[in-house]
């Protein structure tokens, strides 16, 4: 997102927590990029940062699945927009995008695209999931009271630039790493390449309608078209085990069961699994493509981008990282 604004002339302020990772943004010259530090829960310190500006992106949320303290998710997320909007608010700010996600429009047990209309459908999400949910209804909240908010809703981000990396990431690397093992489950996801997404936002910002919600998503593609498309760049045609909803929400409980009996993260839980295997997030962009004119590219460009970021910068395996370059001739 800075680096689109910048580039297209913007004068931006960037808000980051106290010890944040800052080298991705030390390429872009001083009268053109302020960092100013804070927190997006303490309201006072975003009403300080907005000093001087006229819109406001609000992308900040703990992207972590599967967390065992849902607080740690939930409160960067509701909390951190309530104080981060009502400080947008008292600014006066001409306009504001805020992130959302599909996340909070919900699922579908059969392979058809949602819409914005859809109606949220999960009755004790996980964590994460909650906290999209309760946060979009937070900014919806703010434009009855008065912010010229317009809401973005991305699908599953793939492309270059995930440090951490992000769950979605880390399904990725998985998979590159063990196709053999990845296991098949029926439902599906919408994979979308960040720069888009970036892209969505810029137009949401330009054009959409104050508290309107768009979708911003990719191609939709199945759990097993996903897992296949990233052995194939890796020179592996084998697919995983196949197993079913009902299997794959047994292991999250004996995972999360672990994980609390002898501490650390676990790799999957219940309520993960079952908020995913079986499940379609597939959603359609067609109000963003005609209200907005948003575009996105196939979900093997986004996945490839991914992968030769991951590549180029140590994230693979020695192993897999020539295979990547034999598959897409990516330079040594």
């Amino acid at each position: 997102m800075v680096k689109l604004l910048v580039e297209g002339g913007e004068r931006v302020k960037a808000f980051v927590r106290p010890g944040s990772r800052l080298d991705h943004l030390r390429e872009y010259p001083a009268d053109r990029l302020w960092v100013v530090f804070g927190d997006i829960t303490v309201e006072h310190t975003v009403y300080r940062a907005l000093a001087g500006c006229d819109r406001m992106y609000h992308v900040a949320s703990v992207f972590r699945v599967g967390e065992l303290r849902p607080e740690t998710v939930l409160v960067p997320a509701v909390e951190g927009t309530r104080a981060t909007l009502a400080a947008a608010l008292k600014r006066k700010l001409r306009k504001v995008v805020v992130t959302s996600s599909v996340a909070a429009v919900g699922t579908t047990a059969r392979p058809e695209p949602m819409d914005e209309e859809h109606e949220f459908n999960h009755a004790d999400p996980e964590a994460y999931i909650q906290s999209k949910y309760q946060a979009q209804q937070v900014a919806l909240d703010m434009v009855e009271a008065g912010l010229p908010a317009v809401i973005v809703q991305p699908s599953a981000v793939a492309g270059p630039g995930d440090w951490k990396p992000t769950p979605a990431g880390q399904s990725i690397l998985q998979c590159l790493a063990a196709p053999r093992l990845v296991p098949r489950v029926e439902g599906g996801v919408s994979v979308v390449d960040v720069d888009d997404v970036v892209q969505g936002h810029a137009l949401a910002m330009d054009r959409g309608r104050v508290g309107q919600c768009y979708l911003l998503g990719g191609e939709n593609v199945t759990y097993a078209q996903y897992c296949t498309l990233l052995a194939q760049m890796v020179g592996s045609s084998a697919s995983g085990p196949e197993l079913s909803p009902g299997v794959v929400r047994f292991i999250g409980r004996l995972l999360e069961a672990k994980a609390r009996w002898l501490g650390g993260e676990a790799l999957l839980t219940y309520k993960v699994a079952r908020d995913m295997a079986g499940q379609y997030h597939w959603v359609s962009s067609e109000k963003a493509e005609r209200e907005l004119g948003y575009e996105h590219r196939p979900a093997v460009a986004a996945l490839e981008r991914s992968v030769r970021w991951y590549q180029q910068h140590g994230y693979l395996s020695s192993q897999v990282a020539w295979r990547v370059r034999v598959e897409l001739g990516t330079a040594t």
